[in-house]
């Protein structure tokens, strides 16, 4: 991935769409690239840009790491932890090895993985 400093989120809109035109109607791709252009007006909308930006500049930092608040060994460990109360909306936990991320759904707290970026290895770098 290649870092852009300094954005300009209607520079950036613009090139989506250039790129979206130059694929099918109902491509995966066209999809993804709508979907991409689609998350970054959302975050406008609802006024999170300078979040976006903060998150984005991390994302890119290798000195940044995911706070995790626990860990636990095994999922019944997590699980009986998350039914008792303890869990929050939006907090990053390791089980067994692995990153999720804690939800609010309609039916209750749930775990939903999210790897860490230990799981992921090394950004690919532009000679890749």
């Amino acid at each position: 991935m290649t870092y852009i400093s300094d954005f300009d989120v209607e520079d950036i809109l613009a090139t989506l769409e250039s790129v979206s035109q130059e694929h099918g109607a109902d491509s995966k791709e066209r999809g993804a690239v709508q979907l991409a252009a689609i998350a970054l007006l959302y975050a406008r909308h609802l006024r999170k840009l300078d979040d976006f930006r903060k998150y984005y500049r991390e994302f890119f930092d290798p000195s940044y790491t995911v706070k995790v608040s626990r860990e636990f060994s095994t999922q019944k460990e997590a699980d009986d932890w998350l039914t008792s109360g303890g869990a929050n909306d939006g907090e990053r936990v390791k089980i067994a090895g692995k990153g999720f991320h804690i939800v609010q759904l309609s039916k209750g707290l749930r775990f939903i993985y999210a790897p860490l970026p230990e799981e992921l290895g090394p950004p690919e770098s532009d000679s890749d």
